[in-house]
């Protein structure tokens, strides 16, 4: 089976990616005028933030809407490093769940996402090992089952399997980085040992593909081998940068604690 049978390609624009990437680029639009209605109100707020979610959303519009370069295995696996990995990132170092709750006025919508915020479902759902599955465990039920061949002529499940490699990434980053506000918070040990469980079985997964392609599609070896290496290391890189993200936020806590500890109780006059 080719990628033509996988991938058809129609006479125009894919309306499914164009929507996916119009829908990405509304979201920044939406949150860089929050921001800056939160400035012109006198709050602070880091363009840091800004940056990081235009870059987020708009590598992953780039992404569902262009074909990057190399052949069909590797434009795919660009594609899953940047909707799966790069932009999740990106988008949940700008803390977008903050930002709502600090532009929200006090009343029903606001308390509406503090309830699911801190609701129960929600703190188990960013328990790290079981972010970690979803995500990496779902990469593993598309690329070592038949379900992506499935997808050649299913357009609707194809549409649901990247919604789930979104929707993962961005709960595994959410769930490692803990930036924003919710109900559990889980320890710095929990997440990284679940960010080191899912690299490993990442990096295994991408090897594996070197070996076999995923059941029902045919790559040149050259392009399974080329597309592999780049799962393989894009992921490191990933995941280097999450890491890099709990390491800064241990020594801060851990200086705040040494801080607190250093200060003179006031003592009885």
């Amino acid at each position: 089976m080719t990628w033509a049978h996988l991938h058809p390609v129609g006479p125009g624009p894919d309306p499914v990616a164009l929507f996916a990437a119009g829908a990405a680029l509304s979201a920044v639009a939406g949150y860089l005028l929050a921001a800056a209605w939160l400035r012109r109100r006198g709050d602070a707020w880091p363009y840091a933030r800004d940056l990081c979610f235009t870059a987020g959303g708009t590598a992953l519009a780039a992404a569902v809407s262009a074909a990057p370069p190399g052949g069909p295995f590797t434009a795919h696996t660009a594609r899953h490093l940047v909707v799966g990995m790069a932009a999740p990132l990106l988008l949940v170092l700008a803390r977008p769940l903050t930002l709502a709750l600090r532009v929200l006025r006090p009343g029903r919508t606001r308390r509406a996402l503090l309830a699911v915020a801190h609701s129960r479902p929600a703190g188990w759902l960013v328990f790290p090992p079981l972010a970690a599955v979803l995500d990496v465990g779902g990469l593993w039920v598309l690329y070592r089952t038949p379900l992506w061949a499935a997808t050649h002529d299913r357009p609707v499940l194809r549409a649901v399997v990247h919604v789930h490699v979104l929707a993962a990434g961005l709960l595994f980053a959410f769930a490692v980085c803990r930036l924003d506000p919710v109900r559990r918070r889980w320890g710095p040990l929990w997440r990284g040992g679940a960010l080191l469980g899912a690299g490993a079985a990442h990096a295994v997964l991408a090897k594996s593909l070197c070996a076999a392609p995923p059941p029902g599609t045919g790559f040149t070896a050259a392009d399974l081998h080329t597309g592999a290496r780049l799962m393989y290391y894009g992921g490191d890189l990933a995941e280097l940068a999450l890491a890099a993200v709990l390491a800064v936020q241990w020594y801060a806590a851990t200086g705040r604690a040494l801080a607190r500890g250093r200060t003179p109780r006031p003592t009885a006059v």
